[in-house]
């Protein structure tokens, strides 16, 4: 059963009774809200008059849900999780932990290919770019065949360069892509925040460590490898802020409101298609991050990464 993604952007009290999440509103003209915490994947909470109890927390994490908080401009700023996720994690940590060089480089090898082969579909997919022979624009092709073990080309940059100019183009253009930059990279801001804690939160819960990551090492970052494994990904919220550019054209009114929020809030119930299967979001997520503990304690040799149709 698919988790759900839950966002609390009322002023509230939230507790837990009965193994349920308690919204106690504090506009008291609102009727108390009850979930099942064992339903809950992810949890974005926005309201900065909101208390929440020890208790509710404990059970949330006992339940490997995501706890997402939101700074004052509303935008997720920090993520809580379960420190004890799996069962088998003190071997598949240490298994982690013992990753040869060789074997990192390779699985990011696999990953930036899944990651430019994405983006060469969702190019083709609006037409953006032609398709060539494997339905992707053939100059995606081609870095996708070159990239070598560990990238040592850069061939992610390479194809990431001219993907951010040619995606919104025909909309917006001259758009850059930066974390501070114009919109719309305020929804892709949000929606690549909602997906890193979906990433984080299954790495957990397969019983690894989301520091340690295969490529990025930034000493600062607690959420390396969430960070590496998410990144096929990425073009999938690409798709869902493709289409609400598309929509507003005319206006060019990119503000982030409660509308679009729910819009990138589905972005773990989306269908993406994963070894010839069709599946949510959240749970190929679960299937990838299961294939990258495998790969670490010698089980199999490729991570299992969806592709965009």
């Amino acid at each position: 059963m698919i988790k759900r993604t839950i966002f609390i952007s009322s002023d509230a009290y939230l507790r837990t009774k009965h193994k349920q999440l308690i919204i106690d509103f504090a506009d008291k003209e609102k009727k108390p809200a009850s979930i099942p915490i064992e339903d809950i994947g992810v949890i974005v909470l926005e309201g900065y008059q909101m208390t929440i109890s020890l208790n509710l927390i404990s059970s949330m994490l006992d339940n490997n849900v995501a706890i997402i908080t939101c700074d004052n401009r509303k935008m997720p700023q920090g993520l809580m999780l379960n420190l004890e996720g799996n069962t088998l994690q003190q071997e598949r940590f240490r298994a982690q932990v013992n990753a040869s060089v060789p074997l990192k480089k390779q699985l990011w090898q696999q990953t930036v290919k899944a990651k430019i082969r994405n983006q060469g579909q969702l190019l083709s997919k609006y037409q953006i770019l032609p398709a060539y022979k494997s339905g992707v624009p053939q100059n995606f092709e081609q870095w996708r065949n070159s990239v070598r073990s560990g990238d040592p080309d850069n061939l992610e940059g390479r194809a990431a360069a001219y993907y951010w100019k040619s995606i919104f183009n025909e909309y917006i253009p001259g758009f850059v892509r930066g974390r501070e930059m114009a919109p719309p990279n305020n929804l892709l801001n949000y929606g690549y925040a909602i997906l890193r804690a979906l990433t984080a939160r299954s790495l957990v819960a397969s019983g690894l460590l989301p520091t340690l990551g295969i490529h990025h090492h930034n000493r600062y970052n607690a959420y390396a490898l969430a960070d590496d494994i998410m990144e096929p990904y990425r073009p999938f919220v690409d798709k869902i802020v493709y289409g609400i550019v598309a929509v507003k054209k005319d206006t060019q009114d990119f503000e982030l409101t409660k509308e679009l929020k729910a819009e990138l809030l589905q972005i773990p119930a989306m269908d993406v298609k994963i070894d010839g299967e069709i599946s949510p979001l959240m749970i190929a997520m679960q299937r990838t991050t299961t294939s990258v503990s495998r790969c670490f304690e010698g089980f199999q040799r490729k991570i299992l990464y969806p592709e965009l149709k």
